[in-house]
């Protein structure tokens, strides 16, 4: 079947032009002078497009006039001129052709207003709501263009493994992966779990980021990025957290902090810009609906020079705020989302971008500075989130990498690949990271992440 989508019609089919449309029905109104206006929805516009069926179609009666929200149809028909206001046209059916009906009593995505939290248990049919279908739309454009900014700056997509046996962070929150059968477990002379008998001979689990085995293909490509899923088995149950989401991963040979810091800044500024230039309509919805300050706060973000400063520098203007935080500062702080929102809130009203952390709190593999008390990191940070983007420059000197594996109660003949790359022909090497959902959440103004994911995967819920 060939078939025109709607948002084709809206912008490309002209008044007279006969066409073919599917999707799902929005609403039914009929009229007493014979004929039903059907409000027909396939997803891939904000808007409906409203279909004129005149009584004297072979299935008004038995089909038609049966029809409910949530039924699937194809209408052939003419576009015409629609005395309206909410649009300048619509399709005259010729024939309407019924795929699927839908019970009204039985459909859960009635007329009546329904949760989030409701929404969550209904994951498989909440994309077909106003709310989740432009959620979809715009987490498509944010993905789409996250790989257009790389490609158009020379950078190499790389695939890095989803099963690993190294810890990124050194955090230890994984998800095993095993074959084993937990009924009987082995175990060696020890009595500790014997991994040679598993699938692959060690003790594996799913990654948390394909960050290490990025520099391997970027200390040979020059420019990479991964974009693929990571897991966390952290038990939290925050609406900032999830237990599966997708990760931004570039990384840069011959390259220093500042230079990761303003790859960051130009890759955030082109996505506030094109969601922006893309999705138009269904910024507007979440305008309305969701959060008033988002399309003025998308506008002055894709112009809005982002400030740098250290970590040192930051701590002292947060204690000298004269603000009653909950999480009082200090020099060596983890900084929190308290502190991280009023640097880019109150203090500079734009995004922050702080660096050279204590590298008591920062990752093994972060490069240490001269002063042997912090790192080359940075965080980048945006008002009503606070930070969007981790990154650092990588520590490329082989004593010092194996000094802060064990540092980290690691060992380094478990890293000795990612050692190798300071052995052969070392460089100073930076990149980041960014939580894709959290780039969705901002840019649609959602509160919880949960609902920025298709399906959200925390602590207890793992269905469909």
């Amino acid at each position: 079947m060939k078939r025109t989508q709607i948002k084709d019609v809206f912008t490309g089919a002209n008044y007279g032009d006969e066409i073919t449309v599917c999707g799902w029905i929005k609403t039914r109104r009929d009229s007493k002078g014979g004929f039903s206006f059907l409000e027909l929805n396939d997803g891939s516009c904000f808007k409906n497009l409203q279909i004129v069926a005149e009584a004297k179609l072979q299935n008004y009666e038995s089909e038609i006039v049966k029809l409910f929200p949530g039924a699937s149809i194809a209408a052939t028909g003419i576009v015409v001129k629609s005395p309206g206001k909410e649009q300048d046209r619509e399709l005259n059916a010729s024939s309407i052709k019924v795929f699927g009906f839908c019970e009204p009593l039985e459909y859960p995505l009635g007329k009546q207003k329904i949760s989030f939290e409701r929404l969550r248990e209904l994951a498989h049919m909440r994309a077909r709501t106003n709310t989740f279908g432009a959620l979809a739309r715009i987490r498509n454009t944010l993905a789409f263009e996250t790989h257009k900014f790389f490609q158009n700056n020379d950078f190499y997509y790389v695939n890095t493994p989803i099963i690993t046996g190294s810890d990124c962070e050194g955090a230890g929150e994984m998800f095993q992966v095993t074959t084993l059968n937990l009924d009987k477990i082995p175990r060696d002379e020890k009595g500790a779990i014997d991994y040679s008998l598993d699938f692959f001979g060690k003790k594996t689990s799913l990654t948390v980021s394909g960050q290490l085995d990025g520099e391997t293909w970027a200390c040979a490509l020059g420019k990479i990025y991964t974009f693929g899923p990571t897991f966390r088995a952290e038990n939290s149950n925050t609406r900032r957290h999830l237990a599966e989401f997708w990760m931004i991963e570039p990384e840069i040979a011959f390259a220093d902090i500042d230079d990761d810091a303003q790859l960051a800044e130009d890759y955030l500024r082109h996505l506030f810009k094109a969601v922006l230039a893309n999705c138009p309509e269904d910024l507007d919805f979440f305008n309305k609906f969701v959060d008033k300050t988002l399309k003025d706060r998308l506008a002055k973000l894709a112009d809005s020079p982002f400030k740098r400063i250290s970590y040192t520098e930051a701590v002292s203007i947060l204690e000298q705020s004269g603000v009653n935080f909950e999480f009082k500062p200090f020099w060596g702080m983890d900084m929190q989302s308290e502190h991280e929102r009023y640097l880019s809130e109150q203090k500079f009203d734009c995004p922050v971008i702080v660096t050279d952390f204590p590298v008591g709190i920062k990752a093994f593999y972060m490069r240490l500075n001269d002063d042997n008390k912090t790192v080359a990191a940075m965080d980048v940070l945006i008002p009503q989130v606070g930070e969007i983007i981790g990154g650092s420059q990588r520590e490329e000197r082989l004593d010092v990498i194996e000094r802060r594996i064990r540092e980290s109660g690691l060992e380094p003949a478990d890293y000795w690949w990612y050692c190798d790359l300071r052995k052969y022909g070392t460089v100073p090497h930076a990149g980041f990271g960014l939580g894709f959902e959290r780039i969705v959440q901002f840019c649609t103004g959602m509160h919880n992440i949960r609902d920025v994911i298709p399906f959200p995967r925390t602590p207890g819920n793992a269905e469909f």
